[in-house]
C-alpha cells in the first residue's frame, strides 16, 4: 500500500473532488496535507469546503489555478513535493458539451495533457509521482438491454463529452506506456450525492420540486443508468490509488440500474413523504421534453476487478443515499440559491480575484 504525504486534487471544489476532500480528511490512514487545485468555474464552489478550511489550517492549501497554466502548476507541485495527482478536474455536463464542445476539448484533453506533462518533467528529475486518472463510464458508449462495461470494453464515446474523456484516457495510457509513469485509472458510473451542481438529473429534480417547476424527462423516460453514491466512489479512487496497481484501470459502479422515469416517481415520492406533502403531489409536475442527441440508452458498469482485487464494496443502497441526498438539499436552500443565483461566484471574486 502506498503511503502518500502530499495530494494534489485537481477539481476539489467540485461535486465529487470536494467530496474526496472530505474523505481524505476522515480517513484514518492519511495524515498529510491535500493541496487543492480548481480555476473555479461555474460549478467549482469553495464553499464546499469551509468547514476544511477552519478546521486543517496547515493541512489543507487551496490553489486557485487552471490546469492548463503548465508553468504555475509545475511549481505549485514541485514546490509542494506532491506525491499522487488524483485528476477529477473536467467539463463533465454532456448537455453543455453538445452545445460548445470547444470547452471540453480543452479542459478534459488539453488540460489533461498539461497534467501529464507536469508529472513527466518531474519524473525524468527523479520524482516520481502516482498519476490517478477520474473518468466515466460513457467511454464505452451505449449498452443494449443486457450485458455490462468491462474494464477491457472498447470506447465508443457517443457524446463531445464523453469524447473528451475517452481521449484524456488514451493520453493517460500512452503517458504509463511511452515514459513509464505510475498512472492509474477508474471509470465510474452517474454518481449522486451532497454539493452535486444543480444542472445533473438528481439535484435538478430536487430543486424544481422545491420550486415547483416542471421536471423535464428526455424522450420516454426509459433511458437507463447505474447510479453511485459519492461516499462509495471517493473509497473506489482512494483504494485504487493507494492499492491499485500501475498501469491498470478499475471499473466503480453502483450496480444500481434506473429508468430516468422510475427514478424520478421514487424521487417524487420520497420529496413528497419529507415535505409532508400528498404521495403523488410532485409527479403533476413531470413534463416529456424532446430526446437530446445522441442520448445514450444504457449504462451498467462491471466492477467485480476491484471488489476482488483491492476488497472494495458498495456501503449505500441506493434507497438510503437518496433519501440523505434528498435531506441534504431540503435542509441546504441557501447553498443552492448562492450556486443559481450566481452570487458565489462574487464570493469567489472578493475571496479569490477575478476569474
Amino acid at each position: 500500500m502506498n503511503n502518500f504525504s502530499n495530494i494534489l486534487v485537481t477539481g476539489g471544489c467540485g461535486f465529487i473532488g470536494a467530496n474526496f476532500i472530505k474523505y481524505l480528511f476522515k480517513e484514518e490512514n492519511f495524515q498529510g496535507r491535500v493541496i487543492n487545485l480548481d480555476c473555479l468555474t461555474y460549478s467549482g464552489n469553495p464553499e464546499n469546503l469551509s468547514e476544511i478550511t477552519l478546521q486543517y489550517p496547515n493541512r489543507y492549501i487551496f490553489e486557485k489555478l487552471d490546469i492548463n497554466d503548465f508553468e504555475n502548476v509545475y511549481k505549485t507541485v514541485e514546490s509542494n513535493n506532491v506525491d499522487l495527482i488524483v485528476h477529477f478536474a473536467a467539463e463533465s455536463h454532456v448537455d453543455r458539451s453538445i452545445h460548445g464542445p470547444g470547452q471540453f476539448v480543452q479542459t478534459n484533453i488539453v488540460g489533461t495533457f498539461s497534467l501529464l506533462e507536469v508529472v513527466r518533467k518531474l519524473d525524468s528529475m527523479g520524482r516520481k509521482i502516482r498519476f490517478h486518472h477520474v473518468s466515466t463510464d460513457e467511454v464505452f458508449g451505449s449498452l443494449g438491454s443486457s450485458g455490462k462495461f468491462l474494464e477491457t470494453t472498447p470506447y465508443d464515446p457517443r457524446s463531445p463529452y464523453s469524447a473528451s474523456k475517452a481521449s484524456s484516457e488514451m493520453l493517460a495510457r500512452a503517458y504509463a506506456h511511452t515514459y513509464g509513469i505510475d498512472i492509474t485509472i477508474s471509470n465510474c458510473s452517474n454518481n449522486y450525492g451532497p454539493y452535486q451542481f444543480p444542472e445533473k438529473l438528481i439535484p435538478l429534480m430536487i430543486c424544481n420540486m422545491i420550486e415547483g417547476k416542471n421536471l423535464p424527462v428526455y424522450g420516454d423516460g426509459k433511458n437507463i443508468r447505474d447510479w453511485l453514491y459519492v461516499d462509495d466512489h471517493c473509497a473506489a479512487v482512494w483504494m485504487i490509488a493507494t492499492k491499485g496497481r500501475s498501469g491498470n484501470t478499475y471499473n466503480v459502479g453502483g450496480e444500481n440500474e434506473w429508468t430516468n422515469i422510475d427514478l424520478l416517481n421514487s424521487l417524487c415520492e420520497l420529496t413528497a413523504e419529507l415535505t409532508n406533502k400528498p404521495k403523488n403531489h410532485f409527479k403533476n409536475l413531470i413534463k416529456y421534453v424532446p430526446d437530446r442527441p445522441g442520448h445514450d440508452r444504457r449504462y451498467a458498469i462491471d466492477c467485480e476487478k476491484i471488489k476482488i482485487e483491492l476488497g472494495w464494496k458498495q456501503s449505500v443502497d441506493f434507497e438510503q443515499g437518496l433519501k440523505k441526498t434528498v435531506e441534504w438539499y431540503l435542509a441546504n436552500k441557501n447553498w443552492i440559491e448562492h450556486v443559481k443565483s450566481g452570487e458565489y461566484k462574487h464570493w469567489m471574486e472578493k475571496n479569490y480575484g477575478a476569474r
